[in-house]
């Protein structure tokens, strides 16, 4: 496994996978209008415009298998006064899921985060119903700190959510 910092010419293959996993795990949260339409081409013209051309205030990382991408994570620096940088994406090809590809890709955020001058927490969104999500967080010290009842979604509605934190991101470390 290759972990490195994603470039304009990814921009392609983390839309493909970010499509792909909102569609397995967001069906009856984001309407199925939006799941079912042109939602890669949607993922693309967001991913096109975070990573070209890169900025310092925010970083993604791909991690490769074999050459293949097989999962990013996307975290946007001191997004948040109080709770720090945002991991905002974090999605792992279905077929290695439970394989420690989001464990390793988590740590990448946290290394990001701690090589900044002034470092902070981090913290993230997840959806009430995404309970696999939830436990995988818990399991990596995350504690939910606060709900919403209607977080907005791509495609239009609301639904519950949970940010979750990690005041101090060297617990997320591996090696």
């Amino acid at each position: 496994m290759r972990f490195r910092y994603a470039g304009p010419g990814d921009a392609e293959r983390i839309a493909r996978l970010h499509a792909d996993s909102w569609r397995r795990h967001y069906r009856g949260a984001f309407p199925d209008s939006y799941l079912d339409g042109d939602i890669h081409e949607e993922r693309l013209t967001v991913w096109t415009e975070r990573l070209t051309p890169p900025t310092s205030d925010q970083s993604t990382t791909v991690a490769e298998l074999d050459g293949e991408l097989v999962g990013f994570v996307h975290t946007i620096f001191d997004e948040d006064p109080t709770w720090g940088a945002l991991l905002d994406n974090l999605h792992v090809t279905f077929s290695l899921k439970r394989g420690g590809v989001g464990s390793r890709l988590m740590s990448e955020s946290a290394r990001v985060v701690l090589a900044r001058p002034q470092h902070s927490g981090l913290h993230l969104w997840v959806l009430e119903q995404n309970t696999a999500a939830r436990a995988f967080y818990a399991a990596r010290g995350g504690t939910e700190v606060e709900w919403v009842a209607d977080d907005p979604v791509p495609g239009g509605g609301a639904v519950p959510a949970f940010r979750v934190a990690w005041p101090d991101p060297s617990v997320l470390l591996v090696d």
